[in-house]
């Protein structure tokens, strides 16, 4: 079978409808008191035993704020990505002209010296920097500096393939190779950017029909390019948990466009960023979601239990970490805000259960594994083939998080829910800078999702 490979759940996301905007930014829409878009925010997450209740008391109340202040601490705000790929599958020109499209890199002055010099734990011993320098005040996006430093002008060197025991799940940039730019997570925030038509429903038509799973009838693009319904109710635990992973996030990334949608200016005025209640309808109500709207939702509280596990599991070895940027105050600060996070992780009793999952006949069961891997690593590489640098630029990371936290629950001396993985795993289990910050800023956008649905939800009412 061709291999296409996908991913961009920022892309078809994006293309959002036009939006009319009312005096005070507010819009006109009818609510009722029980909103059919949230009709299964209830009950048991599906193959899970938690409940939808339980996770948005656990998220709202105590993660989602400790979360939120940990991820704006400068080891996790700084991202170092490729942005420059080009897409090496099909010739793509629609690479959005958008102001608001383009992604602001950092200057080498302005990143922390210690996160220029590799993982941190490379640089323990090394002399800690006087001065931590900040990139520039938010201001409006520019175009992209594709300018490459010097120290990433070599070549891959030393290059090892990572222990194909540890499950990777997908294709990680040497933090040393060319082409890589550090990126101010804060000054390019995920949101609505404009980028829509042919190509991101290319993409997203890659997504669902080469590599996700699937019964292989009853399933596709239909009239107008809507997505037909997808009977995965009939499909084996694994392939469903791989679907609901991919619509989760979907979904998530659906919640954050709406929620900070760019409404157009009028006269000479600014345009205006802010929630897009009719939006969020015409994407969750069943009446315009072909029904699929309400599960869509539901999907998301699947992919965020996922990767909670996954922080639960791998909490030994983040404890250890020392999170080093080059200033005392700041690491210190970093490290307590990770404890206290992952105390609260540790003390939920409800977690997902990786063990059920390639539990199986031995052959069967590793053979579906690496298939389920191996479409997940696909799903990777199309982020080079995003035409919006923004858009490419969340993809990379969310993707990156979610494949990290998918090595993690394969990872370790033992699989289960009383599992955990540490630096002296049997398995010599090890986590880059940039797995980490992939993975705790993968699960900030879930948390904030949910988060998010509540405004949503009061305001529909």
């Amino acid at each position: 079978m061709r291999i296409v490979y996908a991913c961009t759940f920022l892309l078809a996301v994006n293309h959002l409808t036009s939006a009319v905007k009312v005096k005070n930014g507010s819009q006109k829409f009818s609510g009722n008191k029980d909103d059919k878009c949230f009709c299964k925010l209830k009950g048991e997450v599906d193959d899970c035993s938690c409940k939808v209740e339980t996770i948005d008391s656990l998220n709202n109340q105590k993660i989602f704020p400790r979360l939120k202040s940990l991820i704006s601490r400068d080891y996790f705000r700084f991202f170092k990505v490729n942005l420059a790929k080009e897409c090496p599958f099909w010739s793509d020109d629609s690479r959005c002209a958008l102001k608001d499209c383009h992604v602001d890199t950092c200057a080498e002055d302005e990143v922390p010296p210690a996160l220029k010099n590799g993982n941190g734990k490379e640089n323990k011993y090394a002399e800690k920097a006087q001065e931590v320098h900040s990139c520039a005040e938010e201001r409006e996006l520019s175009a992209l500096d594709t300018t490459i430093s010097a120290e990433s002008k070599e070549a891959f060197k030393n290059w090892t393939e990572h222990d194909e025991s540890q499950d990777l799940f997908c294709d990680i940039d040497d933090e040393n190779s060319a082409g890589l730019e550090y990126v101010d997570l804060r000054l390019n925030p995920e949101r609505y950017t404009g980028y829509k038509g042919a190509s991101p429903h290319r993409i997203w038509r890659s997504i669902y029909e080469e590599n996700c799973f699937k019964p292989q009838s009853k399933y596709g693009y239909g009239p107008n390019n809507k997505l037909a319904k997808q009977p995965y109710e009939d499909m084996c635990l694994e392939k469903r948990a791989f679907y609901r992973m991919v619509s989760g996030l979907h979904t998530s990334i659906n919640i954050h466009l709406c929620a900070e949608y760019l409404f157009p200016s009028i006269g000479y005025g600014d345009a205006d960023w802010g929630p897009n209640m009719e939006e969020f309808r015409q994407r969750f109500d069943p009446k315009t979601s072909d029904g699929e709207g309400p599960q869509r939702l539901k999907n998301l509280y699947f992919t965020y239990l996922v990767e909670l596990r996954a922080l639960a599991k791998a909490a030994p070895y983040l404890l250890e970490e020392e999170f080093f940027t080059g200033s005392d105050e700041e690491d210190e600060g970093t490290k307590r805000g990770v404890e206290d996070l992952l105390t609260v992780i540790k003390s939920f009793n409800d977690h997902f259960d990786e063990s059920k999952l390639f539990a199986g006949e031995p052959n069967e069961a590793r053979k579906l594994k690496e298939e389920f891997r191996m479409h997940f690593r696909n799903i990777s590489h199309i982020m080079d083939c995003v035409g919006c640098d923004k858009c490419r630029l969340w993809g990379k990371l969310q993707i990156q998080g979610m494949g990290t936290a998918l090595k993690i629950l394969f990872s370790g001396d033992t699989i289960g829910p009383m599992s955990t993985v540490n630096a002296s795993s049997k398995r010599n289990f090890q986590l880059t800078r940039s797995e980490i910050v992939s993975l705790f800023n993968a699960f900030g956008r879930l948390s904030t999702s949910i988060h998010t649905l509540e405004m949503f939800r009061k305001k529909l009412r």
